[in-house]
């Protein structure tokens, strides 16, 4: 299946407006839990410290 921008926008506005209203909602929430996924990422950047790779190892023996 190729879909471009265009198709997908042409499908949606055939649907009736509380389904396109449910789109927008179910988007609009997938979009702000991608968004706080991607800013907690870069708070996991401070424990990955190659000093505390000793821990790893101790606990796969």
């Amino acid at each position: 299946m190729n879909f471009t921008q265009e198709k997908i926008k042409a499908m949606i506005l055939q649907l009736p407006v509380d389904e396109i209203n449910q789109l927008i909602e179910e988007i609009t929430e997938s979009l702000e839990i991608k968004e706080f996924m991607r800013l907690a990422e870069t708070g996991f950047n401070e424990w990955n410290d190659p000093e505390e790779d000793i821990y790893n190892n101790e606990t796969e023996n």
